[in-house]
């Protein structure tokens, strides 16, 4: 194909995920932008017809009981010529790992504020992820229909907490009960809206000039006369919008709205399709891949197994990086060194499928995974190329998991080798392979229920739970292979090893971890590991 064509392709294509804290309103903004996008007719009708009580984007049985988002889900569809390709991910801080893992298919992030709550833990921990990989963030504070913080003080906690400058695109009319719209800065436009029954369809709109004497009348004289010096203030101190710092990850444009009535959000849809950032780059073991390239390229950042129980598959979930993807056709996949055929290729919309003819930079592609792919790794056309591996974080958590019923033992294996591969859970072994109970190692508690849960709901296997007393695991590395060999160990200490045969060692405390270091100076400690690809990156 043509590089112009694949480069017209390219440049209609915005990706992005959306972070924060949970209960920010993060699944109904997803909903939201579905019913803005054209992707559903009504908000909840997607429920509705399944007969469910869950929003699009959460269709595991344990997210519709618990409330929560607990996987990373593909929502794709097209606004006004382009194609969006939206990562939603994990609310629950506890399914952290998996949001780093979408966002490495990111080009762009929408940070979700509440505005009653400000910048909290998570959002600050999925920003920081964010920043270290330089991609832009437009940030949506939602729940203005409701009572909330001051407009400036939010502003001024981002900037200060986050390290990060803001422009306000839109400026809210009202707060809680008396929120009515915004006010557009770019377009100097007020945009006035009327609810809807229970926000389900899109929110009917009055605009005009802030100076309209109709529109004035609209708002109660209190909340326009603070608009008007409110605006007057921001325009005379605020920095002037500048696209490229936005595209550095250095300037984040700000929105105002509620999710909820579906106030600012389309206004939202259509600043972020004219400012994000379209694919860009990947840097690979050959040099720079620029999504414009004829050959295809892609990597594997996530893997599903089951989401569709007639089948009992596996889904692996493809991030294109260049060239054309084409229904069925063969490339190399570099890690196993051969020659793989992408059979059942599937566009995704949450649980729904639909076969995929083609797909460019940007896109996201399954292809039905029978056990050939793991996370992080690449496939190509042309010449072999490999993309930067997706980093394994240090658990926190470690759990013993048997199995009391040896007959199931088969289907017990399979299922723990299955959400491991999908990276439900990490699952490290004992050196004595006399061992061969499995222990689980999680970055939050609640990835332990979520594998005994889907182990007993997707592969009839029941398990018993033994929680271990470790905090800390660290992946061990030498210069020369024969030091490890050369262990002067701390009493509380155990070593283990991961699915790829590398030492792991768990530790009780920081001191431990520190007693280590000390008696073994020929050796490293690595908080994070990278895929099969690469070495170890960091250390801590």
């Amino acid at each position: 194909m043509p590089t112009d064509s694949i480069a017209a392709e390219v440049s209609r294509r915005r990706t992005f995920a959306i972070i924060s804290h949970p209960d920010a309103g993060k699944t109904t903004l997803t909903e939201k932008l579905l019913l803005y996008g054209g992707a559903i007719d009504m908000a909840g009708s997607v429920r509705a017809r399944r007969n469910q009580r869950h929003a699009t984007s959460d269709w595991m049985a344990m997210e519709q009981q618990r409330g929560i988002s607990i996987t990373s889900t593909v929502l794709q569809f097209g606004y006004h010529d382009h194609q969006i390709n939206l990562l939603d991910t994990p609310g629950h801080q506890d399914f952290s790992e998996d949001t780093y893992r979408t966002l490495a298919a990111a080009d762009n992030a929408v940070m979700l504020i509440d505005a009653a709550k400000g910048i909290e833990a998570q959002t600050r921990k999925l920003f920081d992820v964010c920043r270290m990989r330089g991609i832009p963030i437009f940030t949506f504070i939602n729940k203005l229909d409701r009572p909330g913080r001051e407009p400036l003080e939010l502003l001024d906690e981002i900037e200060k907490v986050l390290g990060i400058d803001v422009f306000a695109v839109n400026w809210p009319i009202g707060m809680g009960e008396t929120f009515r719209g915004v006010y557009d800065r770019l377009l100097h436009a007020v945009h006035l809206f009327d609810r809807t029954q229970g926000g389900r369809r899109i929110a009917p709109v009055t605009v005009g000039s802030i100076d309209d004497e109709r529109m004035r009348a609209l708002m109660d004289e209190q909340t326009y006369l603070q608009v008007a010096e409110e605006i007057e203030l921001l325009d005379a101190v605020a920095a002037e919008f500048d696209q490229r710092r936005v595209e550095q990850g250095l300037l984040t444009p700000v929105f105002f709205g509620s999710a909820a009535n579906n106030f600012g959000v389309q206004l939202f849809l259509d600043a972020f399709i004219d400012f994000a950032s379209k694919p860009g780059i990947h840097r690979a073991d050959t040099g720079i891949i620029s999504p414009e390239d004829t050959d295809f390229t892609g990597f594997v950042f996530k893997i599903q197994a089951n989401m569709d129980p007639q089948h009992r598959d596996r889904v692996a979930f493809i991030r294109v990086c260049s060239g054309r993807f084409e229904k069925d056709m063969t490339v190399h996949h570099t890690r196993l060194g051969k020659k793989v055929r992408l059979s059942r290729s599937l566009k995704l919309f949450g649980q729904e499928r639909e076969t995929v003819e083609e797909a460019y930079a940007g896109d996201i592609v399954g292809v039905i995974n029978p056990g050939t792919f793991a996370i992080g790794d690449t496939i190509c056309l042309g010449k072999p190329v490999a993309f930067e591996g997706i980093p394994l974080f240090a658990p926190e958590h470690f759990a013993t998991l048997r199995n009391p019923n040896p007959s199931r033992y088969k289907q017990f294996l399979k299922g723990v080798t299955q959400l491991r591969e999908e990276g439900a859970v990490q699952v490290l072994f004992h050196q004595d392979e006399a061992k061969r109970d499995p222990i689980l190692a999680a970055v939050g508690q609640l990835q332990f229920d979520v594998v005994r849960f889907r182990l007993e709901s997707e592969y009839n296997v029941e398990t018993l739970l033994e929680p271990l007393p470790w905090t800390m695991a660290r992946w061990v590395s030498a210069k020369h292979p024969d030091d490890l060999e050369t262990i002067d160990w701390y009493f509380d200490s155990l070593g283990l090893k991961d699915v790829e045969g590398r030492l792991v060692i768990l530790f009780k405390t920081p001191w431990g971890l520190q007693q280590m270091s000390e008696r073994n100076p020929h050796l490293q400690f690595h908080e994070i590991a990278p895929s099969s690809s690469g070495a170890p990156s960091s250390t801590g």
